[in-house]
């Protein structure tokens, strides 16, 4: 009688799954609009506006974990794991939003790669939260963690050769500014993605 009076702590992996499932949305959205540069404020919107799904998302997270006291691991632990998620859809959102309002007038290849390493990243984040579920087979989240970090030091790699670029391109200073911004906001987000395995790789280690 008293498990049925309890609420189920599932539903925590509900909220995560549905968080992962529009952060990788997001990145998508980005990658294409800079993979094939038109229609720029429309697209901006559109990513916006799964910005706001994604929020409303962590909100209801954040309200199940006031109120239940059944939790499938430490409160803290899932606490900054949903707001390590939120960040990197905010930071994607960040990056599309400076399109539109800095005005910019057509894509750059290395932009184009950092958004394709956040779409690997968030992609994996997703397939190693779905993973906790599972959490007593901790080999392939372990893993994926491993490839989330390698991700995060290739897109470091692409900052560092994109900004070097971006320096020595001609272009004027204020374009160079706004561009190295936009970088920033990128490959901020795959660093937060790695905040994500660091997390999930210590709640691993305490269940196993």
């Amino acid at each position: 009688m008293l498990e049925k009076l309890m609420p189920k702590s599932d539903e925590f992996f509900d909220d995560f799954d549905k968080q992962c499932a529009v952060t990788v949305q997001g990145a998508k959205m980005l990658h294409e609009l800079l993979s094939d540069y038109r229609d720029v404020a429309a697209r901006v919107q559109a990513l916006k506006q799964v910005e706001h799904q994604g929020d409303e998302v962590t909100h209801t997270a954040f309200n199940r974990l006031h109120k239940q006291f059944i939790t499938p691991f430490d409160r803290g632990q899932i606490h900054t794991l949903l707001s390590r998620i939120d960040d990197v859809l905010d930071l994607t959102n960040a990056a599309a939003a400076r399109l539109h309002y800095y005005e910019i007038e057509h894509s750059l290849p290395d932009a184009t790669e950092l958004a394709r390493l956040l779409v690997l990243s968030t992609q994996k984040v997703q397939e190693v939260v779905a993973a906790l579920r599972l959490i007593k087979k901790p080999e392939q989240i372990l893993a994926g963690c491993k490839e989330i970090k390698r991700l995060e030091s290739q897109a470091d790699d692409a900052l560092r050769s994109g900004v070097g670029r971006l320096f020595k391109s001609g272009a004027d200073t204020l374009t160079v500014i706004k561009w190295k911004e936009i970088y920033d906001f990128i490959e901020t987000a795959t660093d937060k993605c790695q905040g994500v395995a660091n997390i999930i790789e210590g709640v691993v280690l305490e269940h196993s």
